[in-house]
């Protein structure tokens, strides 16, 4: 039987992150993957592709919707075949040098890809051979959740995954589902020409932000010519020659929808079902999610977890990596790391995208703060007057005496490059940000609290 020191399960951003701490410290690793080629969802169906075409579009949308009066731009051509071609090229070529050849250096750690489930205590069995692991990091990642629609499974769906990869524009296409991943797509089908509805069950976009900042972005994407129903719900689908009928109801009333696709954007299942975790006393919540301690340790001691599996407030792909590294670190020299998620800033990169870090208003006020809060217009910033573009709102949360800053939530152009935390107003006062920038508003909301800001002059 084959023996390990640690024995990784998975192939995404955990898992290699594990797999190369686990290599740095010297331990005889293995890592099992099956399902997505080898990075995960990141580098394959995340991330880099979605980013990749979301930066596609807003340069097409750009190009045709500016406000520089000395720029006429008459004749903008897209070929979205071809777009997609060079987003398959890029993820082919950074799964290759961020991946496999990183995998392929790495001395200590052997690959298998198979499906891995236990059989016993330290032991799995991956393509009908049975290896023991001293400890085990479980990274096994999410799907995309499909949900109960009478007559969607026959009708036919995309997912994010299937997104990334059809060879013909839809005219029309309705989303299900506005959280990041569904705002981002209807984003980038709307640049690139598509005729976009979007489904809301809630009464706003993005059900976790700060809702000023999720109410703002609304508005934003409607202009652009994004259509946004909230308190919606789809009831059933049926196909009609060429056309995909979406029978909903929209805050009791029934509506229909005729359009080319259907792009389902309602959240993750984490991928454990398979993995017969009851064989080790592994324990799971409701919708499949593996409990763990702070520390990433599960019910059984020997078995850690990390990334979309877990019970852990932030599903990005830093935290998966940086998960994944204490996980592999704490089983193999008994520490105890964590991540500190209310430092952990999180983005939408939608235009403008939306980034926020540390708690919302709500949230202080449901742990018993007091909560003081300024929210300043871009417009208040000068480089958003360079640039002609003063979309966006920035808020800032504090909270105590002595003026801690706990929350900044935006939406703003390149929100995500700006966002910052774990200071205190006069921390922030006493920065001396370059000028001109977008990262300025940080500072100008920090000196709202004190002051008018709208009667300061660019250099205060």
């Amino acid at each position: 039987m084959s023996r390990f020191d640690l024995i990784i399960i998975g192939g995404g951003a955990s898992a290699f992150a594990a797999a190369i701490k686990a290599n740095e410290l010297g331990a005889k690793t293995l890592m099992v993957n099956k399902g997505l080629p080898l990075g995960g969802t990141c580098v394959n169906v995340g991330c880099v592709p979605s980013k990749h075409l979301l930066s596609v579009g807003e340069f097409v949308f750009k190009a045709k919707n500016h406000d520089f009066s000395s720029v006429d731009c008459p004749d903008v051509h897209f070929d979205f075949s071809k777009a997609i071609e060079e987003e398959v090229k890029l993820v082919e070529d950074l799964r290759k040098a961020k991946y496999q050849d990183v995998l392929s250096n790495l001395e200590n750690v052997t690959h298998i890809e198979g499906e891995a489930s236990f059989k016993s205590a330290h032991e799995i069995e991956v393509n009908g051979q049975t290896i023991y692991g001293e400890k085990f990091v479980i990274a096994t990642g999410s799907t995309a959740n499909v949900p109960r629609i009478e007559g969607l499974q026959e009708t036919g769906f995309l997912t994010h995954i299937e997104a990334l990869q059809v060879k013909t524009l839809p005219k029309r296409l309705l989303i299900i589902g506005a959280g990041p991943l569904g705002l981002e797509f209807a984003q980038m089908y709307n640049n690139f020409g598509s005729k976009v509805n979007v489904l809301v069950r809630g009464e706003q976009i993005l059900p976790k932000t700060e809702p000023d900042i999720a109410y703002a972005l609304g508005n934003y994407l409607s202009r652009d010519g994004i259509t946004i129903w909230t308190k919606a719900q789809a009831l059933k689908v049926a196909k009609e020659g060429e056309d995909k009928v979406v029978t909903a109801e929209i805050r009791g009333d029934q509506m229909e929808f005729r359009v080319d696709e259907i792009l389902v954007a309602s959240g993750k299942t984490p991928n454990t079902s398979k993995l017969n975790l009851e064989a080790v006393g592994v324990q799971l919540s409701e919708g499949k999610v593996i409990q763990v301690s702070d520390f990433y340790q599960t019910s059984a001691e020997y078995i850690f977890a990390a990334g979309d599996v877990i019970n852990k407030p932030l599903r990005l792909e830093t935290t998966a990596g940086k998960e994944g590294t204490y996980a592999a670190e704490n089983a193999l020299k008994g520490i105890k790391k964590s991540v500190n998620y209310q430092h952990v800033p999180y983005a939408v990169f939608t235009s403008p995208s939306v980034a926020g870090v540390g708690s919302t208003d709500a949230d202080v006020v449901a742990s018993g703060g007091k909560c003081i809060c300024k929210t300043v217009e871009f417009s208040e910033v000068p480089k958003a007057h360079i640039i002609k573009d003063t979309r966006g709102v920035i808020k800032m949360v504090v909270e105590g005496e002595e003026k801690k800053i706990v929350g900044v939530h935006m939406v703003a152009p390149q929100a995500a490059d700006i966002i910052k935390a774990d200071m205190t107003i006069d921390d922030v006062l006493e920065t001396l940000p370059v000028f001109p920038t977008l990262s300025e508003a940080i500072k100008i909301v920090a000196m709202s609290f004190k002051t008018d800001v709208t009667k300061l002059s660019c250099c205060i």
